[in-house]
C-alpha cells in the first residue's frame, strides 16, 4: 500500500471512512484516509485491585507532552489471544525449572475460555520455533510443551520480537506475550529497548515469568538473591513494563498462581483508548492518565511514524 506522506507503524485504522465502529478483526491494519494510534491501558487502584467502569472522560492521554482528544474508547469485555514462549536454551535444566515453567503454562491456560480465547506456544533458543499456532485454547499445548528437551543459547529479546510479530499479524485488541524463561540472553541481536520499542508500536504487552528454583533462591545456583533483583529491575524487567506488561519472579506454585491470574484479569479489563497521531517522523512518546491522581496506569511507552513511502 502506498501512502503520500507517511508511514504510521503500529497504527490501527479504527473507524470506517464514514466514522462508524468496524469490527475488531475486519480492521485493516494501515488505512491511508483515517488513521487512529490504539493504546490498551490498564488501570489499578495502589493496592493493586483493578478499577473498571471508567469513561473516556476520565483519561487524559499527551503524545510527546501535547495532549491529544480520545478519539475512541473502548471497555467491553473480548476474548484474548496469548503467545505462550518458552525458553528452550540449556539453563532451563538448572533446578526445577522447566517444571516451572510447566506450572506456570497449566495456570494461565486454566483462566482463558476453552473454545473463545487463544493461545499458542513458541520456543526459543538462539532461533523462535512455532510449537504450536495460536488457536482456540487449551489446545496441546501443555503436552508439546512436555515434549520439549532445553539446550543451546539463549536469544530471549529476538524471540520476543518475533512473537510480537505474529501476534501483530492476527489483529485483535486483547493479546499479549508470556514469556516463562530464568531471565538470561547471552546471544540476541536486539537490546531490550530496541524490542520494547517493537512490541510497543504494535501494542503487543510483554509479561515475563522469571523461573526460579529452589536452588537458586537458596543462592546455591545460577541465581541468588541479589541477581534476581537485578533481572527483576534491569534491562528485561524495563522491557516488560514499557510495553505495559510486567515482570513477575516464580518460585512457587502460589506466585505462579498469581501472576496467571494477574495476567488474564488484566487483559480482560483493558480500556482500549484510541487517538489521532502526530505527523512529525520518529519515536512518539505515550502518555495515559487518569483525572484521579490516585491511580496507576499501565499501557505501552510509544509509537513509530517512518517517512517510508511503501508499507508491505
Amino acid at each position: 500500500m502506498r501512502f503520500a506522506a507517511v508511514t504510521l507503524i503500529g497504527v490501527l485504522a479504527w473507524t470506517s471512512p464514514g466514522g462508524a465502529m468496524v469490527p475488531q478483526d475486519a480492521r485493516p491494519r494501515f488505512q491511508s484516509r483515517v488513521t487512529l494510534v490504539a493504546v490498551t491501558a490498564v488501570v489499578r487502584k495502589k493496592n493493586g485491585q483493578p478499577v473498571t467502569g471508567l469513561r473516556p472522560d476520565d483519561f487524559e492521554l499527551y503524545d510527546n507532552g501535547d495532549r491529544r482528544p480520545i478519539a475512541q474508547f473502548q471497555s467491553m469485555a473480548s476474548k484474548i489471544s496469548v503467545a505462550l514462549l518458552l525458553d528452550f536454551s540449556g539453563s532451563m535444566e538448572v533446578g526445577a525449572k522447566m517444571t516451572a515453567a510447566h506450572e506456570a503454562a497449566q495456570n494461565l491456560l486454566a483462566r482463558l475460555e476453552p473454545g473463545s480465547d487463544e493461545a499458542g506456544l513458541f520456543a526459543f533458543d538462539s532461533e523462535l520455533r512455532e510449537l504450536q499456532p495460536i488457536e482456540p485454547a487449551p489446545g496441546n499445548i501443555l503436552a508439546r510443551l512436555d515434549a520439549a528437551r532445553p539446550y543451546g543459547v539463549t536469544s530471549l529479546y529476538d524471540a520476543i520480537a518475533g512473537a510480537g510479530r505474529v501476534l501483530s499479524d492476527r489483529g485483535g485488541p486483547r493479546r499479549a506475550i508470556v514469556a516463562l524463561t530464568d531471565g538470561a540472553d547471552n546471544s540476541s541481536h536486539l537490546t531490550p529497548a530496541e524490542v520494547s520499542k517493537i512490541a510497543s508500536a504494535i501494542d503487543v504487552p510483554v509479561y515475563v515469568f522469571v523461573m526460579v528454583s529452589p536452588l537458586d533462591r537458596s543462592g546455591s545456583s545460577v541465581l541468588d538473591e541479589k541477581a534476581l533483583a537485578a533481572t527483576l529491575q534491569g534491562p528485561l524487567g524495563d522491557l516488560a513494563r514499557w510495553t505495559g506488561g510486567d515482570i513477575f519472579a516464580v518460585f512457587s506454585p502460589a506466585t505462579s498462581m498469581a501472576a496467571a491470574g494477574q495476567v488474564v484479569s488484566e487483559l480482560r479489563q483493558q480500556y482500549l483508548i484510541a487517538f489521532s497521531p502526530g505527523m512529525t517522523p520518529g519515536w512518539h512518546a505515550i502518555d495515559v492518565r487518569t483525572r484521579q491522581k490516585n491511580l496507576i496506569v499501565r499501557a505501552r511507552s510509544g509509537y513509530v511514524v517512518s517517512s517510508a513511502a511503501d508499507v508491505h
